[in-house]
């Protein structure tokens, strides 16, 4: 069987390969998706990847499957690990992080400042996939980063290294790698930056995903994946960012929720309004991605159950607590029937409480001027479209309520849609797929993702 576009989406727990064709003519369509748990257990994520196409080939009863072209995104093994290293916490601490969680990384330290010797023994220890160091406006402060980048360097950890700090710098960073037999491992990037209140993330953000690309060996059996693929392997939020950044520019602005099983993450894709912009004070990047780590309905469900009190719970849900220990105490990745309605008031408080850390809000500011108030964090006021992602909203049958509640009471304090946000569910479960070659079929993209919320 033939078929143009071929995307495997391996995760922590199930890997998914999608089939797409009619991408060259003009007449995109999404043929289907053949899943199988990861196999990392196994030591060989291949072995999960094989089981799910040949579950595609019994369905299109077929012996063989073959793609045109083939792309892949990971979320195993942790994803990309990542720490971020720089100067001021609110600027070029904020600009790198924005980059890092952009491209889809898991954020493990931040620092801002010199590092310490209890930074360094954290870098060492947390099994990173590429370090992050910036630092400094374009001809301003360069010691900090400079000297952060010659004691990473010492280390020879021999992992990447991206340095996106003061332009002044470059010269001598590489050398201070070169020194140390790590100039290998470093790569050099625009400023995220590079003026006061001015971020430049965009360009950092491609060469993490390119230098994870490059070096995606750490789930066992990934560099098999890599063999396989014939276009890039990124990160599998980043290429849920990416998938939103293409509807953007056709739909307008946007708000993509993504509830997991130990993490939820949210993806805004707006300027904000010129009112809100007026009285803010740092700025905020176009296309911005929070990650809560704390927030999951599986792996994480005791955290978001302890937020509200199992009492409370109880309470809201109506249910006798033998019932609800009861099915706490059988609680499954995939839900049974009596499990739902658990499943759905979990997922509602993740993207409640993941909705108030993403956006912006008003605060009260006293100055020489007295009382004024003052924008902080992303404005959203100008989102059209709230979109649902992930396995939990587009596989529970309240996905699409779960979202639309989210709005229905507001907090004038907060930065939210000023007119209520149309809800859209990616009923097929392939933002993450289309986002792998978003950037390479734009047009046939948006097509594959309106279909797939059934507009």
């Amino acid at each position: 069987m033939k078929v143009d576009i071929l995307v495997a989406e391996i995760g922590s727990t199930i890997t998914k390969v999608s089939l797409f064709d009619g991408i060259k003519e003009g007449q995109p369509r999404f043929l289907g998706q053949g899943s199988a748990p990861t196999s990392i257990a196994r030591g060989d994520v291949t072995i999960g990847l094989n089981q799910a196409v040949d579950q595609l080939k019994k369905k299109f009863q077929t012996d063989s499957l073959d793609a045109t072209e083939s792309f892949a995104c990971s979320s195993a093994a942790g994803g990309l690990r990542m720490s971020v290293h720089g100067l001021v916490y609110d600027m070029t601490v904020k600009a790198a992080k924005e980059a890092a969680l952009g491209a889809g990384a898991n954020l493990h330290l931040l620092t801002a400042g010199l590092l310490t010797d209890t930074d360094i023994k954290n870098i060492r220890s947390s099994s990173l996939n590429i370090i992050l160091i910036a630092g400094g406006v374009d001809y301003g402060e360069k010691e900090t980063a400079l000297a952060n980048a010659k004691l990473i360097a010492k280390q020879k950890m021999n992992i990447p290294v991206i340095f996106a700090g003061n332009i002044v710098n470059r010269e001598a960073v590489q050398k201070a790698f070169d020194i140390q037999d790590q100039g290998k491992y470093l790569y050099l990037c625009e400023n995220v930056y590079p003026k006061i209140d001015q971020l430049a993330v965009e360009p950092a953000r491609k060469v993490i995903q390119d230098v994870f690309e490059e070096h995606i060996v750490r789930a066992p059996g990934m560099e098999k994946v890599r063999s396989l693929i014939h276009q890039t392997i990124i990160p599998t939020p980043g290429a849920v960012l990416r998938a939103a950044k293409v509807l953007q520019a056709s739909m307008g602005d946007l708000l993509v929720a993504d509830v997991g099983g130990a993490t939820t993450d949210l993806h805004s894709v707006t300027e904000g309004s010129p009112d809100v912009q007026k009285m803010t004070l740092s700025p905020e990047p176009f296309a911005k991605r929070t990650v809560e780590g704390d927030l999951g309905v599986f792996v994480n469900r005791l955290r978001v159950i302890q937020m509200v009190g199992q009492e409370k719970m109880e309470k809201d849900l109506q249910m006798p607590h033998e019932q609800l220990a009861g099915i706490l105490a059988e609680y499954r990745p995939v839900p049974s029937e009596k499990q739902i309605p658990v499943v759905e008031y979990l997922t509602s408080l993740c993207c409640g409480v993941a909705l108030n850390r993403h956006c912006g809000r008003f605060v009260t500011s006293f100055g020489p001027a007295g009382k004024t108030s003052i924008a902080e964090g992303k404005d959203l006021t100008n989102v059209r479209y709230l979109i649902g992602t992930g396995g939990a909203l587009t596989r529970l049958p309240g996905g699409k309520k779960i979202l639309a509640d989210l709005l229905v009471w507001r907090d004038p304090r907060l930065l939210l849609p000023k007119t209520p946000a149309q809800v859209l569910i990616d009923h097929d479960y392939i933002m993450a797929a289309v986002g792998a070659f978003a950037e390479t079929y734009p047009d046939a993209a948006v097509t594959l993702l309106k279909n797939s919320f059934r507009i």
